[in-house]
């Protein structure tokens, strides 16, 4: 088992990371605070390892009240009404703010969960079990949480740092090959803003991690919430450094709204968008035509789309893309690449190549 912590004085915590951690019966036991204990899963993964998970919680030398949420399963039930369950079933078995939410599930699962735990009679404790390649390399570390709008994604949330991750390889064979590269794309985004050496090995080990290989996976999320926890730990509240983690996501998200919620995973959306930040940075003279290849190489062999959809016109994206967290006073922030592995934050782009991005993708 890997053991990391996410630095943040009072409120750090550890993400383990290793095969088989469902099954051990004394790692969740610590971090479960009170003796109310709500599971929340979907109806994907619940059959699977709810079953475990509830074993494990059972485990505490607490004497403890278990109730488990079974939700829809997709990106498209990742809203208000949906939250608003979480909290009938809260309010319904009179849980108190001592309780403990236990996210079992992927990127949705986990920011619903955990923005229900942050409103919750105003902040509860949670823990992230991540069952998606996506889920455990990015969205169940940090803090974010929230649910989308139709006019946005990721719009209403908040910031609730869980008490720890667990991050179980052996989940990942059983997530749809799919699933397996919209996780993937997440993992190339951190050597893409942070080490070109990563991506050198990411290009050595594509076919291992396409393949399932336990030990190039977990090698594969240490790397990933390694760095995550770097950049967290410097900027929390993503009043800086931490905005480079939304590299190809503004691009993604209007990808994801504009096709409706659900039609392309977030990762598929993200890697689409990430080529079209390294093209716009191509135009701009930033990144050479070289690097702009080798991303879109490295995508492809991932089984990754890197061209938007042609639903969207220039004019319909701009507009998605003005509906954005990272938009200030008017003007889109854009993480754009000076190399592989060298991102920042700008704004200073021309707005005429953006366009030109926008038509030839």
């Amino acid at each position: 088992m890997i053991e990391l912590t996410v630095p943040l004085g009072k409120r750090s915590y550890p993400i383990y990371i290793g095969s088989g951690l469902l099954n051990a019966k004394d790692l969740l036991s610590p971090y479960i605070a009170g003796n109310q204990v709500l599971v929340v899963s979907n109806v994907t993964v619940a059959p699977l390892y709810l079953e475990s998970c509830l074993t494990a919680i059972q485990s505490s030398k607490k004497q403890l009240q278990i109730e488990t949420l079974i939700l829809p399963d997709g990106e498209e039930f990742k809203n208000l009404t949906t939250l608003n369950l979480i909290f009938d079933k809260l309010l319904s078995v009179r849980f108190d703010r001592s309780c403990t939410l236990v996210a079992l599930g992927g990127g949705v699962i986990g920011d619903i969960t955990g923005f229900a735990a942050a409103s919750y009679q105003r902040g509860v404790n949670f823990i992230q079990i991540p069952t998606t390649l996506l889920a455990q390399v990015d969205s169940s570390v940090g803090g974010k949480t929230g649910v989308n709008h139709q006019l946005g994604k990721n719009m209403i949330g908040a910031f609730h740092q869980p008490r720890c991750v667990i991050a179980d390889i052996d989940t990942l064979n059983t997530l749809e090959d799919r699933q397996l590269s919209a996780g993937i794309a997440e993992v190339i985004k951190y050597g893409l803003i942070r080490d070109n050496s990563f991506v050198d090995w990411l290009e050595t080990h594509m076919p291992k991690l396409l393949g399932r290989d336990t030990e190039i996976l977990a090698q594969a999320v240490e790397r990933s919430c390694k760095y995550k926890s770097e950049i967290v730990a410097a900027d929390e509240l993503e009043s800086g450094q931490r905005a480079l983690l939304n590299f190809g996501h503004t691009f993604g998200h209007a990808i994801e709204n504009g096709m409706g919620y659900g039609q392309w995973l977030h990762g598929e959306a993200v890697a689409a968008g990430m080529v079209m930040a390294a093209d716009l940075s191509v135009r701009q003279g930033w990144l050479t035509k070289h690097d702009l290849e080798r991303i879109r190489h490295l995508l492809e062999s991932s089984k990754l789309p890197i061209r938007p959809p042609t639903e969207l016109s220039p004019e319909k994206f701009l507009s998605l893309m003005s509906v954005d967290k990272k938009v200030k006073l008017g003007i889109i922030n854009l993480v754009l690449l000076n190399a592989v592995g060298d991102a920042h934050v700008r704004n200073d782009y021309d707005q005429k190549m953006l366009t030109e991005t926008l038509m030839n993708n």
